[in-house]
């Protein structure tokens, strides 16, 4: 994933920032985007009840939290790659509205923002 060579669109990312008592997966400290990659650990109920609580902290730290399953970023790299700019470019533009996104199951078309 473009991310992962640190920069997107002429966006940094950071890999592995710490917000808090968490870190996240990758994060765009100028538009206050995390993005997080989720695997088979966060498919069960109690694992997506504690997902609900880091992302309700995030957001309430300023950040937009977006959620996409690994599936996704090998099976649909270039519509996870579409999502994470629409949310960085709305959030360097001071547009974005909070919230998590993340497709109901893996290998669900991404949630585009609001």
């Amino acid at each position: 994933m473009g991310l992962q060579r640190g920069r997107l669109s002429g966006f940094h990312f950071r890999k592995q920032h710490p917000v808090g008592p968490f870190i996240a997966d990758f994060a765009c400290v100028k538009a206050r985007v995390l993005i997080e990659i989720d695997g088979e650990t966060h498919w069960r109920d109690f694992e997506r009840r504690r997902d609900a609580v880091r992302t309700a902290f995030l957001e309430r730290a300023g950040w937009t939290v977006v959620r996409v399953w690994n599936a996704d970023v090998y099976g649909n790299e270039d519509g996870v790659v579409e999502t994470v700019l629409r949310f960085v470019v709305a959030g360097e533009e001071g547009r974005l509205a909070g919230g998590a996104i993340r497709p109901a199951k893996p290998g669900s078309p991404l949630r585009q923002p609001r």
